[in-house]
């Protein structure tokens, strides 16, 4: 079983408008109502590759009971979800059918009482004992420490299980001297932790930094891994459009699986591009277009470089 881990949940809500115009009023074509918060994303895509997977984390209020609700409606996802008085947050992304552009709009999440904080840490050291491995995904909501993730990261260790960490700010700084088995930032959050711009130097500093393995998300550009076994680079054979929302998380759930599997890293690599590809043409974060996935998988072009030191 996949934990993953999703302290901020949230109802993702996607409007579609013919065109998003500042100061206007617009008249919403389609809504889609999804549960959401990024690790969730990642639980629904390993679901739907077959991979029996558990969501922990919190959900509070009326917006986290239909999170709850639809997470149960999810073939192969366990809710481990932990309750708190405070409401789940909601994010509303606005695809402009036109452009196909999106504009993300995200609430900050319930205030996480300190007794609160500790029933979900007594229940995430429960869900590590069947761990096969676990993905810490996603924004702190206030009142978590700022140091949550290292301690998360250090437990995960203790009991043996792989660990993932999917994060940004301090709290990826701090997460990543706990030594995760990998991380997976974007360019932005490299080069917040970094003060690096190249992905490569960026990406090689996050290993010193304490990670064992970075894989960067490089937008439409695809994925850069530095590993202990080398690095490579893997790419679509062209831009996708679409909406982008959730394609890392599906970057992190095709790792996950491939990992799983025992791929070797070339072949992780190419799905999880693949899997990101899929979800830019899906109409929600947390699902892919398994066509597209099928078709693009194996036209990724992974680029063999030198032994990572």
């Amino acid at each position: 079983m996949i934990l993953t881990v999703t302290l901020n949940t949230a109802l993702d809500i996607t409007y579609r408008v013919r065109s998003l115009r500042p100061h206007a009023s617009h008249r919403v074509s389609e809504v889609l109502e999804r549960p959401g918060g990024k690790g969730v994303n990642v639980a629904r895509v390993l679901a739907a590759l077959g991979h029996p997977v558990t969501v922990t984390g919190f959900a509070g209020g009326a917006t986290g009971q239909v999170v709850r609700d639809r997470l149960t409606r999810t073939p192969g996802v366990l809710d481990a979800l932990v309750p708190v008085a405070g409401a789940t947050r909601r994010t509303v992304a606005v695809v402009d059918e036109l452009t196909g552009d999106t504009t993300q709009l995200n609430e900050p999440g319930p205030v996480v009482a300190p007794d609160e904080w500790a029933a979900f840490q007594r229940t995430y050291e429960d869900l590590l004992a069947a761990a096969t491995a676990v993905a810490l995904c996603g924004s702190l909501p206030p009142g978590v420490p700022v140091g949550a993730y290292a301690g998360l990261v250090r437990s995960a260790r203790a009991a043996g299980v792989p660990v993932l960490l999917d994060t940004g700010g301090e709290p990826l700084r701090r997460g990543v001297a706990a030594r995760p088995d990998l991380v997976k930032p974007n360019t932005d959050e490299l080069a917040e932790l970094t003060g690096s711009h190249d992905p490569l130097r960026a990406t090689q500093d996050a290993r010193r930094r304490g990670a064992r393995a970075v894989v960067a998300s490089l937008g439409a550009q695809g994925l850069l891994a530095v590993t202990p076994e080398g690095r490579w680079r893997a790419a679509p054979p062209a831009r996708v459009p679409g909406n982008p929302t959730g394609a890392g998380d599906s970057v992190v759930a095709g790792l996950l699986s491939a990992e799983a599997e025992g791929l070797p890293w070339p072949d992780r690599l190419a799905r999880a591009v693949a899997l990101s590809a899929a979800t830019v043409q899906a109409p929600a974060a947390g699902e892919f277009d398994p066509a597209v996935y099928e078709r693009l998988l194996g036209r990724i072009t992974v680029t063999d470089g030198t032994a990572a030191a």
